[in-house]
């Protein structure tokens, strides 16, 4: 929503206060001067627009400014409270004029006095009402205002019925004398008319009726973002100009957390893109894929349980599943306690595949967090390299480069880059390259950890 009162409301608004005002003083005494009882209404009619107008110009100085802790989705709705009041006003103001036209008939009042100054002001009064209705229509449709928009109806009305005045008027100057009050009830019954279609979509938007098609958009919108599963329940509601969207959508239950918070982000970005203004309230709901593999079964399991898991293996025997898991815990714990832990995981495990898996857990210590550390001498990492290159000769990886050490209270650590051939598996590689680390540590006591990123030779 908005930070700030929208300029373009404010200012049609207020220019439509001066126009009404103008427009309903001449028709009201031109109206009185000839006698003519449409020209007196439609005066009224212009009268009770610019009382409307006034309110409307308050109403979107308010129901522009962002939520606060007393209105959490904001002050749009002010907008739809004042039209429907707006609406209430023409009615009471058609069925007065249906009421006065009706006697009139009945008892046969004079006709009115006629000469070009009324029709000079209802063709005014015409242009006047086209430019205004023209420019509150197109203000309402790019700000999304209901109060805007029933002044915009309002100001239409006044067209039909001014040209209801000047039929009724030119039948009274040709001897008809009942033209000036069928003329009246006619701009009663255009007021009535075109009143009852904006009390309806006022109406529906305070009973929070779904604007037509803004679900389905909204919908689509979170469908085409990369990573959703489904889209479980959604509901819309309109707030001003602001579409607020209540979305449950299913992700898959291996992402991590800020994989879901991304889906989140790209997901308000798409429903703004499609509704233009969208706020949007996403709850998402981890679901298992069909295509979920044993492998990440176990993981999401492990993860439920805040628990650190790697090299999981899994076999499939035929008529049973046997899983190896390394399990990482506090150094510092007791193996009671370890082993508990343990037997939990294994117990959860067999839960989700059946009593007959075999589960075999090895306990280790968590890699603790190494201290701060500084770049060991360049002779040091010289000895380390060329220490490095020697052991790498003997096998399928070469170049040794990028070589790193650092010395820390808990020992040396080295980081290197390296280079195989590019047919070579990732778990040739990784053996190789193993072999390399452990001929390292064996060379130099003080080397705590070495890592390693091995790369094709046109990387």
């Amino acid at each position: 929503m908005t930070n700030s009162i929208h300029p373009t409301k404010s200012r049609v608004a207020a220019i439509s206060i001066f126009a009404s005002a103008g427009m309903a003083v001449a028709k009201f005494v031109v109206g009185v001067t000839i006698g003519s009882l449409a020209l007196i209404s439609e005066a009224l009619h212009s009268s009770v627009d610019v009382v409307a107008t006034v309110v409307t110009w308050m109403v979107v100085r308010f129901s522009d400014r962002p939520a606060d802790k007393e209105h959490h989705y904001g002050h749009g709705k002010l907008e739809s409270v004042s039209a429907l009041g707006i609406i209430a006003m023409l009615y009471v103001l058609a069925g007065g004029i249906l009421v006065e036209s009706f006697g009139r008939l009945r008892e046969g009042s004079p006709p009115p006095v006629l000469s070009a100054i009324p029709f000079v002001v209802l063709v005014l009064d015409i242009a006047v009402n086209l430019w205004r209705a023209r420019a509150l229509h197109r203000a309402a449709h790019e700000t999304k205002s209901q109060a805007l928009a029933a002044d915009a109806l309002h100001f239409a009305s006044d067209v039909l019925g001014s040209v209801a005045v000047i039929v009724g008027l030119a039948l009274s100057g040709f001897g008809f004398y009942w033209g000036d009050a069928a003329a009246a009830a006619t701009v009663a019954i255009v007021i009535a008319t075109l009143g009852m279609r904006l009390a309806r979509s006022t109406v529906e938007t305070l009973t929070d009726r779904a604007p037509d098609g803004a679900a389905e958009k909204a919908t689509a919108a979170i469908r085409s973002v990369p990573g959703v599963v489904g889209v479980e329940r959604l509901r819309v509601r309109m707030v001003g100009a602001t579409h607020f969207i209540d979305a449950i959508v299913q992700v898959p239950r291996t992402y991590p957390i800020d994989r879901v918070d991304e889906i989140k982000r790209k997901a308000q970005g798409a429903v703004f893109a499609a509704l233009e203004n969208a706020d949007l309230t996403f709850t998402a709901v981890p679901v298992a894929r069909d295509n979920e593999s044993v492998r990440e079964r176990i993981m999401v399991i492990a993860r439920n349980s805040g628990l650190a898991v790697h090299h999981v293996t899994v076999h499939d025997l035929g008529d049973k599943l046997t899983v190896s898991i390394d399990l990482e815990v506090d150094g510092e714990m007791t193996l009671v306690a370890a082993h508990d832990i343990a037997h939990e995981l294994e117990r959860n495990i067999r839960d989700e595949f059946g009593e007959d898996v075999e589960v075999d857990t090895h306990i280790e210590p968590l890699e603790p967090e190494l201290p701060h550390g500084t770049d060991a001498a360049p002779d040091r990492v010289e000895t380390i390299r060329a220490a490095l290159s020697q052991f790498a000769a003997l096998g399928a990886i070469h170049d040794i480069h990028n070589v790193r050490v650092r010395d820390t209270d808990a020992g040396e650590i080295v980081n290197f880059h390296c280079r195989a051939a590019p047919s070579m598996s990732v778990i040739k590689v990784h053996e190789s390259v193993d072999e390399i680390e452990r001929a390292l540590r064996r060379a130099f006591p003080t080397v705590k950890r070495v890592i390693s990123h091995a790369e094709p030779p046109n990387a």
